[in-house]
């Protein structure tokens, strides 16, 4: 049997899309390998969102061509695929600095890879083009074995795509516009899911909660519907969704906080800066302030809310008081974790042609700063858990025997140690410790869900 590596760079968007890539594969002949060196396919499926991503990319394809190399030279064939966001935008400059590259697919047009692979034995191929046609109707479904392989936690896309041109952003033009999935393909796959142990979903798109898929009379139905849908589904113990935009947190969706026992009480809902000035010249379309205000209402939703979100520092133009509204609003909102970037310019965004871009060492400065301040309220949250009772997914053996670890509601790593419970687990944890990165408890009995 033939054998395919899949590596993926950045979103969760692309960890799913791995994993469907890989089902599709499967029909055709190739089994995964988590070894490159033994592959003869390797898909890099790549992140444009960053420069850095995509200079990982090509640094990895000095690696393969390398490795083609030798393997040629033994008389063995191997093809390179580069899928993704850096397909997307780049196109044929892929072809032109890395001869080793046999496919170049963009993220809406990998289900055409098994016939871009028969193809590739005649020519090179680039597949950059926006289909018509939904590629999820041309995926196949993944086999009960493998989705019992992959975990009890799963990503489940409902969206792709963004229509907001944050002017920092490259998603509208590698993604395209928003689409969201039909209400009864979604369904379908979490009872999918769900029949293979798979106990926590976490619903994944480029906006997530602009979600507008219609059911089978043709209505229309919000994030906050299909949550209440997907929390009926048996064995499926929770749900999570990422990742958000604050112009998109209705009421339905803040309702489902305070009445799904199944939303677990953590949202990731990027701001990006506290300057009001800055969120304009990104094209936020809100304020400081606004986002305040609506953390609030979350909050008095859902009393027990984490918060997590991403910043960028070094915007174009970014003055140290703007950056010290950034700063404010961190201390005055408290996150459990986040996610802080150094400003990147990314070709063919309205960002990077503004003249005003601040220096690498300013960036570097205030990212610094950012981030130990995030640091100290990310380790805060954590060590406020000690002492408190959590319920935890237990998602695969621990470091050590009789060691098993599993997620907190908040998205904690936790370890226990137990000799009667297995994965998929719900166990009722007393937090005794928190280390660096991962929270340390014991069993509380009863209070135990265990998996079906």
């Amino acid at each position: 049997m033939k054998k395919v590596f899949v590596k993926s760079y950045g979103c969760q968007m692309n960890v799913y899309d791995a994993e469907r890539m890989a089902d599709m594969l499967a029909t055709e002949g190739y089994a995964e390998t988590k070894a490159m060196e033994e592959a003869d396919l390797v898909i890099l499926n790549t992140c444009h969102i960053r420069e850095k991503a995509a200079d990982k990319v090509y640094s990895e394809l000095g690696r393969v061509r390398e490795m083609k190399q030798e393997r040629e030279a033994q008389g063995q064939e191997i093809k390179v695929v580069v899928a993704g966001c850096v397909a997307q935008a780049e196109g044929k400059e892929i072809l032109r600095r890395a001869p080793a590259v046999d496919v170049v697919v963009g993220p809406q047009n990998y289900h055409n890879l098994p016939g871009l692979l028969k193809r590739a034995k005649a020519e090179r191929v680039v597949d950059t083009e926006f289909p018509i046609e939904d590629k999820f109707d041309h995926l196949p479904k993944p086999s009960k074995a493998m989705i019992q392989n992959r975990g009890v936690s799963s990503f489940l896309t409902i969206q792709e795509g963004c229509d907001k041109f944050c002017t920092f952003c490259v998603v509208p033009y590698t993604r395209g516009a928003e689409v969201s999935r039909p209400v009864s393909k979604i369904v379908d796959e979490a009872l999918r899911l769900a029949d293979a142990g798979v106990r926590e979903l976490t619903l994944i798109g480029q906006n997530v909660n602009a979600y507008h898929g219609e059911d089978a009379s043709g209505s229309v139905w919000t994030l906050g519907r299909l949550l209440h849908r997907l929390a009926e589904i048996p064995g499926i113990a929770r749900l999570r969704y990422m990742t958000s935009h604050p112009r998109d947190m209705d009421d339905e969706l803040i309702a489902a906080h305070r009445d799904l026992p199944a939303v677990m009480p953590y949202l990731h809902l990027p701001v990006q800066s506290g300057s009001d000035r800055i969120l304009d010249a990104m094209n936020r379309k809100h304020t400081g302030d606004e986002y305040r205000r609506l953390i609030e209402r979350v909050r008095e939703a859902q009393p027990g809310l984490a918060l997590s979100s991403d910043f960028i520092v070094g915007f174009p133009g970014e003055t140290d008081a703007e950056f010290e509204d950034t700063m404010r609003l961190v201390a005055d909102v408290g996150f459990a974790s986040s996610f802080s970037f150094k400003y990147s310019p990314r070709p063919g965004t309205p960002a990077a042609e503004i003249e005003t871009q601040v220096s690498e060492a300013v960036k570097s400065e205030r990212l610094t700063r950012l981030q130990n301040l995030l640091e100290t309220q990310r380790q805060a949250f954590n060590h406020g858990t000690v002492g408190q009772t959590l319920d935890v997914l237990l998602e695969k053996p621990g470091r050590h025997p009789g060691q098993m670890a599993g997620k907190s509601p908040y998205l904690q790593p936790v370890q226990i140690e137990t000799d009667c419970h297995r994965i998929g687990d719900i166990v009722t944890v007393r937090i005794t410790r928190a280390g660096s990165n991962s929270l340390f408890g014991e069993v509380v009995e009863p209070g135990s869900q265990a998996a079906a």
